[in-house]
């Protein structure tokens, strides 16, 4: 079985991770607090307009995407798995035909 770039990133990380001697610092809770804060990163690209820097962007999602990446590793789940599930709950909650082109929350419709 070929690996998936996926597969390829995760080893990369996990390898990096190994070099430097930080997944001791990787607890789950440390993993989702850096979550947070790269994603305030993420939000600060916006700060003051809709205009942003592409490369400086670009560096925070993969920055949001590598501790999640991690956190997933670290308590033992499958990321495209968990995905799935939560779209399938979220279909629910919206159904096409009651929510299309709406952004209402679906307790308040």
């Amino acid at each position: 079985m070929q690996d998936t770039k996926q597969d390829k990133l995760k080893r990369a990380i996990k390898e990096f991770n190994e070099q430097m001697d930080w997944d001791q610092f990787h607890t789950a809770e440390n993993l989702a607090k850096s979550i947070s804060i790269e994603a305030g990163e993420l939000l600060e690209c916006f700060q003051w307009n809709a205009a942003f820097n592409r490369e400086e962007l670009c560096d925070e999602m993969a920055d949001v995407y590598s501790y999640l990446i991690m956190l997933a590793e670290r308590i033992d789940v499958d990321l495209d798995e968990i995905t799935l599930q939560k779209l399938e709950k979220t279909k629910a909650k919206y159904p096409v035909e009651k929510f299309r082109g709406i952004s209402t929350k679906y307790d308040k419709l």
